[in-house]
């Protein structure tokens, strides 16, 4: 089953936990993970993706202009209704906005009649309720969570659509 990770990354790091993240979706067996930048989308992937989650670097305590003009146009034509989604983010403080970014990506998706998931608690600890974070200079202390959220997004994706 083949699923996708989208990012827009400037300085690397959104880059990076968004491989991490489809790393984690490639150990269940099954599944066929894939990230992309949100410049070079492969459309025909992500139309036969089950699962898409997105990435962004935080700005202003927001995501980058470059995900929410996606969001807002060219999304629209890959058919994410249906889909399981996600989403995940990179800042550069602790509260600097990431879970808003993360809060404004999923309200996107509900719109889009995707149904958005995270593990939340159900899986216990570490507890990823709307989406991982890393900080940068942090890295590489929040790789093992990216790649458990990419595990129980792969785990749940299959669970509903096999």
């Amino acid at each position: 089953m083949k699923m996708t990770v989208l990012y827009h990354s400037k300085t690397g790091n959104t880059k990076q936990m968004a491989e991490v993240i489809a790393e984690g979706m490639q150990t269940v067996d099954g599944v066929e993970a894939k990230a992309f930048p949100i410049e070079a989308v492969d459309e025909a992937w992500i139309k036969e993706s089950k699962c898409v989650v997105l990435g962004t670097p935080i700005y202003m305590a927001s995501v980058c202009g470059v995900i929410k003009n996606w969001l807002e146009g060219p999304c629209k034509a890959y058919g994410l209704a249906g889909k399981i989604g996600g989403a995940f983010a990179t800042a550069n403080y602790v509260h600097g906005g990431a879970e808003l970014g993360i809060r404004l990506i999923l309200d996107h998706m509900l719109v889009y009649g995707m149904l958005t998931y995270s593990g939340g608690g159900s899986y216990g600890k570490p507890v990823i309720h709307l989406g991982p974070v890393a900080l940068d200079g942090q890295l590489e202390e929040s790789k093992d969570t990216f790649l458990l959220y990419g595990q129980r997004m792969a785990t749940k994706t299959l669970e509903i659509y096999q």
